[in-house]
């Protein structure tokens, strides 16, 4: 079992940034591949961002790249999203996944944290 707690969502203004971190408990983390996945109000949930076990791997969705980052530092056992240019669009509850393997879809993800708001004002 892997237990995903993220935290640093909050509301900023268009064009701010935030930087989620999910600090993960439980069987060896660096094992695991990680993703991020937002879901806004009556929208289902989509991918973000994933990062392959190592850090040597990265991929985004194109509605964020060029401005959210994933990143990883095992050591801490903790995954981040650094998030700028933020838009209103980019509002929703943002998760954290992890899987022993790296995937872009939500069903190849077995392990969840509770999510955490973001807000974008315009």
């Amino acid at each position: 079992q892997v237990q995903l707690v993220e935290s640093g969502g909050g509301l900023v203004q268009a064009g701010g940034s935030l930087r989620l971190s999910c600090a993960a408990s439980g069987r060896t983390f660096s094992s695991y591949a990680m993703g991020w996945f937002r879901q806004a109000p009556g929208k289902e949930r989509e991918f973000v961002a994933a990062i392959s076990w190592s850090g040597g791997s990265t991929y985004y969705a194109d509605s964020v790249k060029g401005r959210f980052t994933i990143s990883r530092d095992n050591a801490k056992n903790t995954v981040y999203l650094q998030m700028n240019s933020l838009k209103p669009e980019d509002t929703a509850v943002y998760y954290c996944a992890a899987d022993l393997r790296v995937g872009v879809l939500r069903r190849e993800y077995d392990y969840w944290g509770q999510g955490t708001q973001v807000t974008v004002s315009s």
